[in-house]
């Protein structure tokens, strides 16, 4: 007989499932506007943080510079995003959404905010509270062990 998983293990476990799960829903609907999860990601992430330089967005989604490269010439060939010289550091650029992005900006974020309100619908305020305290926490931790792993 196995023994019961304790409960860091269960948690974590949970976590995981959810977190895959939640992203294929919402790829699913990000899909209708022809943008795959690679590509919404990145918009996404510029659209919360704009004037990014290229080795800033793929730390912040974890992915290798190489990956983000192909990824934002194919979104500044489709019009999306352009890049500009970094005026701190000339080798550097800073990734900026075009003003044409605004109006597929405003679908995800509806279609984003649905989903939240549609998965969340049962959860209630204090626990959401709790939830997402707990998630900064750990967030916290994994960036405190990244930089010690960095430094």
């Amino acid at each position: 007989m196995a023994a019961a998983p304790d409960l860091n293990e269960s948690f974590t476990r949970s976590l995981a499932t959810v977190s895959r799960q939640w992203t294929r829903h919402v790829d699913l609907q990000f899909r209708e506007l022809g943008l795959s999860q690679a590509r919404w990601r990145v918009l996404f992430e510029l659209s919360r943080r704009q004037d990014v330089t290229q080795i800033e967005l793929a730390h912040s989604l974890g992915i290798e510079g190489a990956t983000l490269v192909r990824l934002l010439d194919r979104l500044e060939a489709d019009g999306l995003v352009e890049r500009q010289p970094c005026e701190e550091d000339r080798r550097a650029k800073k990734l900026h959404l075009t003003d044409g992005t605004k109006p597929l900006i405003d679908k995800m974020r509806k279609i984003a905010a649905a989903s939240r309100a549609e998965l969340l619908a049962d959860v209630c305020p204090d626990d959401l509270r709790t939830a997402t305290r707990v998630l900064g926490q750990i967030e916290a931790r994994l960036e405190l062990l990244r930089s010690d792993q960095n430094g």
